[in-house]
Protein backbone atom coordinates (compact mmCIF):
# COMPACT_ATOMS: atom_id res chain seq x y z
CA UNK A 1 0.00 0.00 0.00
CA UNK A 2 1.38 3.41 -0.96
CA UNK A 3 2.24 5.75 1.91
CA UNK A 4 -0.04 8.79 2.01
CA UNK A 5 1.33 12.30 1.55
CA UNK A 6 0.67 13.37 5.13
CA UNK A 7 2.75 10.47 6.45
CA UNK A 8 5.59 11.30 4.06
CA UNK A 9 5.59 14.90 5.23
CA UNK A 10 5.61 13.93 8.90
CA UNK A 11 8.53 11.57 8.30
CA UNK A 12 10.44 14.30 6.48
CA UNK A 13 9.93 16.81 9.26
CA UNK A 14 11.10 14.25 11.80
CA UNK A 15 14.36 13.83 9.89
CA UNK A 16 15.07 17.53 10.48
CA UNK A 17 14.87 17.24 14.27
CA UNK A 18 18.30 15.74 15.00
CA UNK A 19 21.33 14.06 13.46
CA UNK A 20 22.40 14.29 9.84
CA UNK A 21 20.92 12.56 6.81
CA UNK A 22 21.92 12.35 3.16
CA UNK A 23 19.38 13.71 0.69
CA UNK A 24 20.32 12.40 -2.78
CA UNK A 25 18.87 14.00 -5.89
CA UNK A 26 17.33 11.63 -8.48
CA UNK A 27 16.08 12.91 -11.81
CA UNK A 28 13.80 10.08 -13.01
CA UNK A 29 12.04 6.96 -11.77
CA UNK A 30 15.01 4.72 -12.57
CA UNK A 31 17.33 6.72 -10.33
CA UNK A 32 14.65 6.77 -7.63
CA UNK A 33 14.45 2.99 -7.63
CA UNK A 34 18.21 2.62 -7.17
CA UNK A 35 18.22 5.07 -4.28
CA UNK A 36 15.27 3.35 -2.61
CA UNK A 37 17.10 0.00 -2.72
CA UNK A 38 20.10 1.53 -0.97
CA UNK A 39 17.99 2.63 2.00
CA UNK A 40 17.95 6.41 1.76
CA UNK A 41 15.22 7.98 3.86
CA UNK A 42 14.31 10.94 1.65
CA UNK A 43 14.99 12.32 -1.82
CA UNK A 44 15.15 15.70 -3.53
CA UNK A 45 14.63 16.75 -7.11
CA UNK A 46 17.40 18.44 -9.09
CA UNK A 47 16.68 21.21 -11.57
CA UNK A 48 19.87 20.50 -13.51
CA UNK A 49 19.37 16.73 -13.61
CA UNK A 50 15.78 17.12 -14.77
CA UNK A 51 16.79 19.61 -17.46
CA UNK A 52 19.65 17.45 -18.77
CA UNK A 53 17.32 14.45 -19.03
CA UNK A 54 15.07 16.56 -21.27
CA UNK A 55 17.91 17.82 -23.45
CA UNK A 56 17.97 21.28 -21.87
CA UNK A 57 20.31 23.33 -19.72
CA UNK A 58 19.67 24.02 -16.05
CA UNK A 59 17.05 26.74 -15.65
CA UNK A 60 15.45 26.18 -19.05
CA UNK A 61 12.43 24.17 -17.86
CA UNK A 62 9.16 26.03 -17.49
CA UNK A 63 7.14 26.12 -14.30
CA UNK A 64 4.59 23.68 -15.72
CA UNK A 65 7.32 21.27 -16.85
CA UNK A 66 8.82 21.33 -13.37
CA UNK A 67 5.42 20.77 -11.77
CA UNK A 68 4.82 17.76 -14.03
CA UNK A 69 8.27 16.43 -13.14
CA UNK A 70 7.55 16.80 -9.41
CA UNK A 71 4.24 14.99 -9.75
CA UNK A 72 6.05 12.14 -11.48
CA UNK A 73 8.73 11.86 -8.79
CA UNK A 74 6.37 12.16 -5.81
CA UNK A 75 3.94 9.58 -7.19
CA UNK A 76 6.75 7.13 -7.92
CA UNK A 77 8.04 6.70 -4.36
CA UNK A 78 6.97 6.22 -0.76
CA UNK A 79 9.91 8.37 0.31
CA UNK A 80 9.38 12.08 1.01
CA UNK A 81 10.57 14.35 -1.81
CA UNK A 82 12.05 17.83 -1.44
CA UNK A 83 11.43 19.98 -4.52
CA UNK A 84 14.11 22.10 -6.14
CA UNK A 85 11.67 24.84 -7.11
CA UNK A 86 14.39 27.18 -8.35
CA UNK A 87 13.42 30.83 -7.69
CA UNK A 88 9.70 30.09 -7.58
CA UNK A 89 9.23 31.00 -11.27
CA UNK A 90 8.29 34.57 -10.38
CA UNK A 91 9.99 37.71 -9.15
CA UNK A 92 7.26 39.27 -7.04
CA UNK A 93 6.03 37.67 -3.80
CA UNK A 94 2.49 37.30 -5.14
CA UNK A 95 3.73 35.25 -8.08
CA UNK A 96 5.89 33.09 -5.83
CA UNK A 97 2.88 32.46 -3.57
CA UNK A 98 0.71 31.33 -6.46
CA UNK A 99 3.37 29.00 -7.83
CA UNK A 100 4.12 27.52 -4.43
CA UNK A 101 0.40 26.75 -4.07
CA UNK A 102 0.58 24.78 -7.32
CA UNK A 103 3.72 22.95 -6.16
CA UNK A 104 2.09 21.85 -2.89
CA UNK A 105 -0.45 19.87 -4.88
CA UNK A 106 2.28 17.66 -6.41
CA UNK A 107 2.71 15.73 -3.16
CA UNK A 108 6.10 17.12 -2.14
CA UNK A 109 7.34 17.13 1.45
CA UNK A 110 9.78 20.03 1.15
CA UNK A 111 10.32 22.95 -1.20
CA UNK A 112 13.29 25.23 -1.74
CA UNK A 113 13.22 28.82 -2.98
CA UNK A 114 16.35 30.55 -4.30
CA UNK A 115 17.16 34.25 -3.86
CA UNK A 116 18.63 35.03 -7.26
CA UNK A 117 17.49 35.98 -10.71
CA UNK A 118 19.99 35.17 -13.44
CA UNK A 119 23.42 36.13 -12.10
CA UNK A 120 22.18 38.59 -9.47
CA UNK A 121 20.72 38.26 -6.00
CA UNK A 122 17.33 39.77 -5.28
CA UNK A 123 17.45 42.88 -3.11
CA UNK A 124 17.26 41.64 0.49
CA UNK A 125 13.85 43.12 1.34
CA UNK A 126 12.30 41.56 -1.76
CA UNK A 127 14.04 38.25 -1.08
CA UNK A 128 12.63 38.21 2.46
CA UNK A 129 9.14 39.06 1.24
CA UNK A 130 9.34 36.17 -1.23
CA UNK A 131 10.09 33.75 1.62
CA UNK A 132 7.27 35.25 3.71
CA UNK A 133 4.88 34.75 0.81
CA UNK A 134 5.91 31.10 0.40
CA UNK A 135 5.51 30.51 4.15
CA UNK A 136 2.08 32.11 4.27
CA UNK A 137 0.93 30.02 1.34
CA UNK A 138 1.96 26.88 3.20
CA UNK A 139 0.20 28.02 6.36
CA UNK A 140 -2.98 28.83 4.45
CA UNK A 141 -2.93 25.47 2.67
CA UNK A 142 -2.66 23.43 5.85
CA UNK A 143 0.10 21.33 4.25
CA UNK A 144 3.01 20.56 6.61
CA UNK A 145 5.81 21.14 4.10
CA UNK A 146 9.41 22.04 4.93
CA UNK A 147 10.33 25.43 3.45
CA UNK A 148 13.99 25.71 2.49
CA UNK A 149 15.44 29.17 1.81
CA UNK A 150 18.52 29.15 -0.41
CA UNK A 151 21.03 31.98 -0.69
CA UNK A 152 22.90 31.64 -3.96
CA UNK A 153 25.75 34.12 -3.53
CA UNK A 154 28.57 31.58 -3.49
CA UNK A 155 27.34 30.13 -6.80
CA UNK A 156 27.55 33.48 -8.59
CA UNK A 157 30.80 34.83 -7.18
CA UNK A 158 29.40 36.78 -4.20
CA UNK A 159 31.39 34.95 -1.55
CA UNK A 160 31.07 37.22 1.48
CA UNK A 161 30.20 34.74 4.22
CA UNK A 162 28.87 37.45 6.53
CA UNK A 163 26.49 38.75 3.89
CA UNK A 164 25.29 35.24 3.14
CA UNK A 165 24.69 34.56 6.82
CA UNK A 166 22.78 37.84 7.18
CA UNK A 167 20.49 36.73 4.37
CA UNK A 168 19.92 33.29 5.84
CA UNK A 169 19.15 34.72 9.29
CA UNK A 170 16.61 37.04 7.67
CA UNK A 171 15.05 34.11 5.80
CA UNK A 172 14.85 32.09 9.01
CA UNK A 173 13.06 34.99 10.68
CA UNK A 174 10.73 35.17 7.66
CA UNK A 175 9.56 31.60 8.23
CA UNK A 176 12.04 29.28 6.50
CA UNK A 177 12.33 25.90 8.22
CA UNK A 178 15.73 25.04 6.78
CA UNK A 179 18.58 27.16 5.39
CA UNK A 180 20.88 26.42 2.47
CA UNK A 181 23.84 28.27 0.93
CA UNK A 182 25.10 26.03 -1.88
CA UNK A 183 28.64 26.54 -3.08
CA UNK A 184 30.36 26.83 0.31
CA UNK A 185 33.05 24.15 0.53
CA UNK A 186 34.99 25.17 3.64
CA UNK A 187 33.73 23.16 6.59
CA UNK A 188 34.66 25.80 9.16
CA UNK A 189 32.64 28.39 7.22
CA UNK A 190 29.71 25.98 7.13
CA UNK A 191 30.02 25.45 10.89
CA UNK A 192 29.89 29.23 11.39
CA UNK A 193 26.74 29.38 9.28
CA UNK A 194 25.15 26.52 11.24
CA UNK A 195 25.80 28.32 14.51
CA UNK A 196 24.41 31.61 13.18
CA UNK A 197 21.01 30.21 12.17
CA UNK A 198 20.61 27.71 15.03
CA UNK A 199 18.33 26.10 15.98
CA UNK A 200 17.08 26.05 12.39
CA UNK A 201 18.62 23.13 10.44
CA UNK A 202 21.09 23.66 7.59
CA UNK A 203 21.44 21.84 4.27
CA UNK A 204 24.89 21.55 2.70
CA UNK A 205 25.56 20.71 -0.93
CA UNK A 206 28.19 18.01 -1.44
CA UNK A 207 30.63 19.35 -4.02
CA UNK A 208 33.39 16.95 -5.01
CA UNK A 209 35.69 14.56 -3.15
CA UNK A 210 37.12 17.16 -0.76
CA UNK A 211 33.78 17.38 1.04
CA UNK A 212 32.69 14.47 3.23
CA UNK A 213 29.36 13.74 4.86
CA UNK A 214 31.00 12.88 8.18
CA UNK A 215 32.82 16.24 8.34
CA UNK A 216 29.63 18.12 7.52
CA UNK A 217 27.76 16.17 10.20
CA UNK A 218 30.48 17.10 12.72
CA UNK A 219 29.96 20.75 11.70
CA UNK A 220 26.30 20.48 12.68
CA UNK A 221 24.78 20.15 9.22
CA UNK A 222 21.40 18.44 9.37
CA UNK A 223 21.06 17.32 5.74
CA UNK A 224 23.54 16.81 2.89
CA UNK A 225 22.27 16.96 -0.69
CA UNK A 226 24.01 16.02 -3.92
CA UNK A 227 22.34 18.51 -6.29
CA UNK A 228 23.12 17.64 -9.89
CA UNK A 229 26.18 15.62 -8.84
CA UNK A 230 24.68 12.17 -9.36
CA UNK A 231 23.16 13.14 -12.70
CA UNK A 232 26.47 14.66 -13.80
CA UNK A 233 28.29 11.45 -12.85
CA UNK A 234 25.77 9.38 -14.80
CA UNK A 235 26.19 11.53 -17.91
CA UNK A 236 29.98 11.43 -17.54
CA UNK A 237 29.79 7.63 -17.57
CA UNK A 238 27.58 7.80 -20.67
CA UNK A 239 30.12 10.04 -22.40
CA UNK A 240 33.03 7.74 -21.54
CA UNK A 241 31.16 4.74 -22.91
CA UNK A 242 30.27 6.65 -26.05
CA UNK A 243 33.89 7.67 -26.57
CA UNK A 244 34.96 4.04 -26.24
CA UNK A 245 32.29 3.02 -28.76
CA UNK A 246 33.49 5.63 -31.27
CA UNK A 247 37.22 5.06 -30.82
CA UNK A 248 37.39 1.31 -30.27
CA UNK A 249 34.04 0.00 -31.41
CA UNK A 250 33.21 -1.55 -28.04
CA UNK A 251 31.56 -0.77 -24.72
CA UNK A 252 32.74 -0.89 -21.08
CA UNK A 253 32.12 -4.05 -19.09
CA UNK A 254 28.72 -3.90 -17.41
CA UNK A 255 28.84 -3.66 -13.63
Amino acid sequence: MAIDVRTKRAAFRALHQEGCFVLPNPWDIGSIRRLEKLGFKALASTSSGAAWAMGRNDGELSRDEVLAHLRLLCAATDLPVNADFEAGFADEPEGVAGNVALALDTGLAGLSIEDRTGHSLYELRLAVDRIKAARQTMVNSGHDVILVARSEGFLIGETDLGATIDRLVAYADAGADCLHAPGIKDVSAIATLVSAVAPKPVNALLLGPDMRVASLADAGVRRVSTGGGLAAAAWAGFDRALQLLIEEGTLPKRV
